[in-house]
């Protein structure tokens, strides 16, 4: 086999799934496999039902690898085609015939380009969203201990930017893992059933596979039967699903892969962005793990720059976009496409591509996580007992009413920003509040850490959720 030049695509401008898993599972020479792995499979459905010879079948199983064939002369001849695989089975009966002469007449019988195409293309699918989802679960486990250690570690919580109310870090961690766990269900339910084998000839009525079973002796009248046969054969020789009809129009399954795979991006993505967020300089409430030479500026020898956070979160922004086309292409002419089906090719592998390289780089980040717990309650304190003003508006909204405490505290917090006097103190000179709250209960109820609302109890339930799912 000629090797694909590097040069094509070696991964330079897509740092975040080079040297992964995924990568080898979704290249060339794995889609490749896919096909001829698809091309084998049909043949050992057929020969189980009886029309097709079982040594023919055995022969085109035994001939069905990649390297035995030239990756990039398929390539190039499928200028030719508009697809891969019209050179491929002629490449590919030359080699069967090499096994056995007799067994080459039996390569592709009855099948169609989109068959074999698309259900490479779902066996691709099911093997790299395996080592998605791995890699989710493990994700999700690391921020499952996350959440239980920091149940409690005080932090600030921040709207639009700003402080906001007190917060822990074990319910950041848990809401985090809990975005993880859904994008494994959607990969979940991918593998377990939605991703189907392609099986209609060249109009999606199998015609050409019912002929051929009627020359191999299959009756007539049975035509049904077996297309229903053949479907569930096909299916079980590949580890796929079955179709309810030919889907080389119908395109819900490439375009359902696609959602799953934008929401794993998205889920981690939004892990990347906190992380980002909170490890600025100013901030310094988390950190990447360590590791030598890794995050150096080109420029600033001082900096470590956040590079596994930045790697998910550029996928987390491309694969949606892909997405958007992929769904789009559900808008297409005829029972067979002439560009729209060629379009999702490259578009499917790169979501793929991204998704794994982003799912591999969580794993890392996730478990080697470092949490400053003293910098997070630094920062829920640095703007004194301000973000526990809202506690205080409810306590004396009794008294006050609602409108006119909240009214109150919203004047006394802007004099202790301005002023940087304690808003206790302030709240204690008022000569309705002094009188009604002391000097102590002011500083308890403005104590960050005692008003995180149902933080701890919040954490508790979702890892007891996860724990017992």
């Amino acid at each position: 086999m000629t090797a694909l030049p590097a040069g094509l695509d070696s991964g330079l401008l897509s740092p975040v799934r080079a040297g992964t898993p995924v990568e080898r599972a979704v290249g060339d020479e794995a889609w490749l496999q896919a096909m001829l792995d698809a091309e084998a499979a049909l043949a050992r459905a057929q020969a189980g039902l009886g029309t097709l010879p079982a040594r023919a079948a055995a022969a085109i199983t035994r001939a069905a690898r990649a390297e035995r064939l030239d990756l990039r002369g398929l390539a190039v001849a499928a200028r030719e085609s508009a697809n891969p695989v019209v050179g491929l089975v002629r490449a590919f009966a030359t080699v069967v015939a090499e096994e056995d002469p007799e067994a080459a007449e039996f390569v592709h019988r009855g099948s169609t380009s989109q068959d074999i195409f698309d259900t490479g293309a779902m066996l691709v699918c099911d093997r790299a969203l395996r080592l998605v989802h791995a890699d989710l679960l493990r994700t999700a486990a690391a921020l499952d201990r996350l959440a239980a250690r920091h149940r409690d570690t005080l932090m600030a919580g921040r709207t639009l930017t700003l402080h906001a109310v007190p917060t822990t870090f074990g319910l950041k961690a848990a809401g985090w893992g809990l975005l993880v766990r859904e994008a494994a269900d959607r990969v979940d339910g991918l593998l377990d059933g939605r991703l189907p084998v392609s099986l209609g000839g060249a109009a999606g009525t199998l015609a050409g596979y019912l002929e051929y079973s009627a020359v191999a002796g299959a009756p007539a009248a049975d035509a049904a039967a077996y297309a229903a046969a053949l479907s569930r054969a096909f299916a079980a020789e590949t580890g796929l699903a079955t179709a309810p009809l030919p889907w080389h129009a119908l395109r819900a399954p490439v375009a359902d892969a696609a959602a799953a795979l934008a929401f794993v991006t998205g889920a981690l993505g939004k892990i990347a962005v906190d992380v980002q967020s909170m490890g600025r300089t100013e901030v310094g409430e988390v950190a990447e793990p360590p590791v030598a030479g890794r995050g150096a500026s080109s420029a600033m020898p001082h900096k470590r720059n956040p590079v596994l956070a930045t790697l998910i979160r550029s996928a987390a922004l491309q694969v949606p976009a892909l997405a958007g086309a992929l769904t789009q292409c559900l808008v297409t002419e005829d029972e067979r496409s002439g560009g729209v089906w060629h379009a999702e090719w490259l578009l499917l592998r790169e979501c793929l591509r991204l998704a794994g390289g982003s799912s591999h780089t969580a794993v890392e980040l996730c478990e080697g996580l470092v949490v400053h717990e003293e910098r997070m309650r630094a920062n829920a304190v640095a703007t004194g007992a301000l973000m526990s003003s809202e506690r205080i508006a409810a306590v004396l909204a009794p008294t006050f009413g609602k409108a006119a405490a909240k009214r109150l505290l919203s004047e006394s917090a802007e004099t202790a920003a301005r002023t940087g006097r304690p808003l206790a103190d302030i709240l204690a000179e008022h000569p309705r509040v002094g009188p009604t709250l002391g000097p102590g209960e002011l500083t308890d109820l403005l104590d960050p850490a005692t008003y995180t609302g149902a933080a701890a109890s919040l954490v508790d339930h979702a890892l007891e959720r996860h724990h017992t799912s």
